[in-house]
């Protein structure tokens, strides 16, 4: 057994399936975006750290020591101006340069703190305390006014500024120093910006060369390994169903479209088996459909001939018979006079029954074009036949509006003329026959047969008409319900009412060959109900 998304080969290999193959591919594809990913976060730090120590610490640390050295020129400056001339106005710069001082110190430490400027810074700060002890602190602190006048002031602290100026020019030389190593540590800085930038600009070039490398290489491998194998898995069934059913299922690509294209040619394989069983089905159906066929034409021919030939013999019999009957009735005994009658009554029922069986052959073998037939028609004509025996038992025979359909008239009325002719004969002794034929169109409930609008509406897309002839007669058990529609067969003795048998099985012959149907309604009592369908086109010929 194969674990999921693998397939066993008939080798016993596990084979790859579709899903596997995407599975791998799109894990592969997450794999290598993300190592690609993590160098490029990788490589966006390093431009970010970069950055950030560009321009938050060593730009601002060498600015803030140019600062500085401002400063001390500040302080260098008041202390010889007010040495030179005396004046306290003149050690404003000096003081504000002591405070600038202290504001650039404690900044740029903060910058360049664990670094190698600090040392730097604390030289610089070193020979500015030597300078500050030595020559700036005992000018500014000189009061004017001391014994000796301004003179003796201004001297002195001449002398004491040249005596400094060593000091001083060490002061500058220690700051230089400073801002040579921040000038330096931010050239630096800038050099691996420079290069994370590049590096950076590098691997992004690189992630989308591999992405785009990526999207080419798995939309290949689906085209490769999906969409060709689909396509010519399509191009066999379409080659098939256009009727090759030779042309083999060529199986390519991963495991399970491999096992699809296996059972779409197991497929075909079946059905080129079920195509040759099926004509060879078919050419003997044809076989005995024409033996049939020769078979029913020959019967049809013989029940023609037969009943055709047996026609004249038959009027002899009958004639001699009822010739013999009136000439010697009353002449023989009476057994005579009845064998006599018995032979009467033979000829004459047999007579009856090869016209019925005639009739009942000529229905379906008698082609005759359908045409249009109004069934008032056809009905008032059956009707008519009828109009002595009817009058005779006093029938009562209603109908709704009948349709106008295509059909043969004749057999029309020969199928009126059977049910209303039997409804009139099994009737009640006790009380006149009461027929009644309803209408309905079968496929549309609204129309009820209640009037002839509605009929001629529904007639343009109603396929099929249902017909019910009902009566108050004797009835029909349902265990008969099939029986009374086979030829020959009688319900009740020949004495009791008359009748060959034929009837019924000639009205469903004839609806069958209309393309309708033709059944008992069992539940309906007393009396018996007959419904039968015909279709609004006259159904099929054949």
């Amino acid at each position: 057994m194969a674990a999921p998304g693998l397939k066993d080969t008939p080798s016993g290999r596990t084979a790859w399936t579709t899903r596997r193959w995407l599975t791998a591919g799109v894990v592969g594809s997450l794999i290598v975006l993300l190592v690609l990913g993590s160098l490029g976060a990788w490589a966006l730090y390093r431009a970010s750290e970069a950055t950030d120590r560009l321009t938050d610490r060593e730009s601002p640390a060498l600015i803030e020591a140019l600062r500085l050295e401002k400063a001390l020129l500040n302080q260098e400056t008041g202390v010889r101006g007010y040495a030179l001339a005396g004046r306290p106005d003149y050690l404003e710069p000096y003081r504000r340069g002591v405070a600038e001082e202290q504001d650039s110190v404690a900044v740029l430490r903060g910058l360049i703190a664990g670094t190698a400027a600090e040392g730097d810074l604390d030289a610089v700060l070193d020979k500015v305390a030597a300078w500050q002890v030595t020559t700036a602190r005992p000018i500014a602190e000189t009061a004017p006014g001391i014994p000796g006048g301004a003179g003796t002031q201004t001297a002195e602290a001449t002398n004491r500024l040249n005596a400094g100026k060593d000091s001083f020019d060490a002061v500058r030389s220690s700051a230089a120093a400073l801002q040579d190593r921040l000038q330096d540590n931010r050239q630096d800085a800038a050099g691996d910006l420079h290069d994370a930038q590049q590096l950076r600009d590098l691997l992004l070039a690189a992630i989308a060369v591999v992405i785009v490398a990526l999207a080419v290489l798995v939309s290949e491998g689906f085209r490769r390994g999906v969409t060709v194998p689909l396509e010519r898995l399509g191009a066999d069934v379409r080659r098939i169903s256009d009727g090759d059913f030779d042309h083999g299922i060529d199986t390519t690509g991963p495991a399970d479209l491999r096992a699809l294209a296996n059972d779409v040619e197991q497929m075909r394989r079946r059905l080129i088996d079920e195509l040759v069983f099926a004509d060879l089905a078919r050419r003997r159906l044809d076989e005995q459909s024409e033996d049939l066929r020769r078979s029913n034409a020959e019967l049809e021919q013989f029940a023609y001939v037969a009943s055709h030939d047996l026609q004249e013999p038959l009027r002899k019999v009958a004639s001699f018979c009822q010739l013999l009957q009136r000439r010697y009735a009353g002449n023989l005994d009476e057994r005579a006079d009845q064998y006599i009658e018995f032979a009467v009554d033979g000829a004459n029922r047999m007579q009856r029954l090869i016209n019925d069986l005639l009739a009942f052959s000529r229905v379906g073998r008698t082609r005759r074009e359908h045409e249009t037939v109004d069934l008032e028609r056809t009905f008032a004509d059956a009707v008519d036949n009828l109009s002595i025996a009817a009058e005779e038992s006093g029938a009562v025979i209603t109908h709704d509006p009948m349709p106008t359909l295509t059909a043969d008239p004749t057999q029309m009325v020969m199928l009126w003329q059977n049910l209303l002719g039997n409804a009139v004969k099994f009737r009640d002794p006790e009380s006149p026959p009461r027929i009644h034929v309803s209408v309905t169109a079968v496929d549309d409930e609204r129309v009820d047969g209640s009037g002839a609008d509605e009929l001629a509406q529904a007639a343009e897309h109603v396929p099929l008409w249902r017909f019910t002839v009902t009566d108050n007669g004797i009835g029909i058990d349902p265990e008969y319900a099939e029986r009374v529609f086979v030829i020959f067969q009688r319900l009740h003795a020949k004495d009791a009412y008359p009748g060959t048998g034929i009837g019924l099985a000639m009205c469903k012959k004839i609806v069958e060959f209309h393309g309708g149907t033709i059944a008992v309604d069992t539940g309906h009592s007393p009396g018996t109900s007959i419904s039968f369908t015909l279709p609004a086109d006259g159904g099929s010929e054949e």
